[in-house]
């Protein structure tokens, strides 16, 4: 929302800053694609019960950072560390490291030949051993809370852009992780269907979900975010609340892309 003036409206979070532990603890992290350095020097720590936005321009390392988390992406050095457990690097502790951060990307992701229960059940049954019988009673209780219950039995294809992406997060919900990372999550929507995704995002938020969330969004980040974190040149050019940071923006860089934000 903007004033008569062209800035920025004092807005408030509707959710309290919730610090528990520390879940997430990123440490001076690099990453390197050859000689082009994508992420230089991050350290970030999300504590248990946190919603931490990240924001920035295009190419401003965002979706890398977050991709490193359940090392989609592997780093050149530093440490990340998820409730005490430092990445491996493979095999089956990588997997089951993996269970415990469910991720939601800008592709919907799911299998296009198993139906929309079959998708959220798959993980449950393959990787956690959980019976076929109690996977898909937990199925249908994640997909009523997140608006698709009746879709159970179709194939992705025949559902919208928005079911398919509620979907996507009933299924990272089904291996009850302790994280949970968004890269653009409504990116790839048709406008009218971008609230109905981020209602739920929401909801989990209220609900104490630790998250991380990398989004053009900014509705969002002022409802729903503890934290913004705003990324240029891959590196943390600056933090903190909402409404600190949208309001009173710090870095030259910070007050540019949002000033950009107002003009377009």
């Amino acid at each position: 929302m903007t004033t008569s003036d062209g800035s920025i409206a004092p807005t408030t979070s509707n959710i309290s800053v919730r610090r528990g532990d520390p879940l997430v603890v990123i440490d001076h992290v690099q990453k390197y694609y050859g000689d082009f350095q994508a992420l230089e020097d991050i350290d970030l720590t999300v504590h248990q019960g946190e919603v931490v936005v990240v924001i920035g321009p295009s190419g401003s390392g965002k979706s890398t950072l977050c991709r490193t988390i359940n090392r989609l992406e592997t780093i050149t050095s530093g440490t990340i560390t998820i409730d005490g457990k430092q990445l491996p690097k493979e095999g089956k502790a990588l997997a089951a490291l993996r269970a415990d951060v469910g991720m939601v990307f800008q592709s919907f992701n799911l299998f296009s030949h198993l139906s929309i229960l079959e998708n959220v059940t798959l993980g449950p049954i393959k990787v956690k051993g959980m019976k076929k019988a109690d996977a898909e009673r937990e199925a249908k209780v994640l997909l009523d809370r997140v608006g698709v219950g009746q879709q159970a039995a179709k194939l992705p294809a025949q559902l919208s852009g928005g079911q398919q992406q509620r979907v996507a997060i009933a299924r990272a919900l089904a291996m009850t992780p302790k994280v949970m990372l968004f890269d653009e999550p409504t990116s790839a929507l048709d406008p009218e269907m971008i609230n109905e995704v981020l209602d739920v995002m929401i909801e989990l938020a209220q609900e104490g979900m630790t998250m991380i969330v990398v989004t053009h969004e900014m509705g969002f980040a002022r409802k729903a975010a503890d934290r913004v974190v705003f990324m240029a040149d891959g590196r943390i050019v600056e933090e903190d609340t909402p409404n600190e940071f949208f309001t009173n923006p710090k870095s030259a860089r910070a007050k540019d892309f949002l000033s950009k934000l107002l003009t377009n």
